[in-house]
């Protein structure tokens, strides 16, 4: 990749990594977002929840689980519209675990970058 090279960080809603630009320059210490949209979504409580129900999965001895999991262990039972709705944010506190360190994203078995990652994936503890 040509910018490989440049410096990166974790945006802090939705865990994808931040690229540096040269408006940045004089600021990048200060740049905490991604895009306009997460700036003003900031992190929720749901956010929060969803963190801990993928680190409670994993703790029960499961290898791997799939976001849907934690996405329908936070919805209400039965109502499958709203374990969709929290199936990107369940993604992105995957994310954000990869980068604290506590967990990985796999694609068939093999860990892939959870910023590039499309289709299906499934987060497992860090070995």
């Amino acid at each position: 990749m040509p910018n490989d090279h440049l410096p990166t960080k974790p945006c802090e809603v939705c865990g994808r990594q931040i690229t540096w630009r040269k408006k940045w320059e004089r600021s990048w210490d200060e740049v905490r977002y991604c895009s306009e949209k997460c700036r003003r979504a900031k992190r929720s409580s749901i956010d929060e929840q969803l963190e801990a129900a993928i680190m409670s999965l994993l703790s029960r001895g499961s290898a791997s689980i799939c976001p849907s999991e934690a996405a329908r262990l936070l919805a209400p039972a039965g109502d499958e519209a709203a374990w969709r709705a929290l199936m990107e944010p369940a993604r992105a506190a995957g994310r954000r675990l990869v980068n604290q360190g506590k967990v990985e994203f796999t694609q068939g078995g093999k860990a892939v970058d959870p910023s590039r990652a499309k289709g299906a994936v499934r987060i497992r503890r860090v070995k």
